[in-house]
């Protein structure tokens, strides 16, 4: 199956490893999960979040990527 034509043209994401204390990172999994998010789109909000309020999200930073299976390209 060939992927739409805008998932052609994005740039690979970045990959970070990042250490946490064990007791946030389960505090950020419960809330993740709350919001149905994985830990790593938490992750990612939050640091957009604080990075726009602080004035210092990047105008070529792309939209957060769509939560969920991606759409089918086949009819039924």
């Amino acid at each position: 199956m060939t992927p739409p034509p805008d998932r052609e043209r994005r740039p690979a994401r970045k990959q970070v490893l990042l250490r946490l204390d064990p007791a946030v990172y389960d505090a950020l999994a419960r809330w993740a999960g709350e919001d149905l998010r994985s830990a790593n789109a938490q992750i990612e909000f939050l640091l957009r979040r604080a990075l726009k309020e602080a004035g210092r999200l990047p105008g070529s930073a792309g939209p957060l990527p769509r939560r969920g299976r991606p759409p089918s390209s086949e009819t039924d």
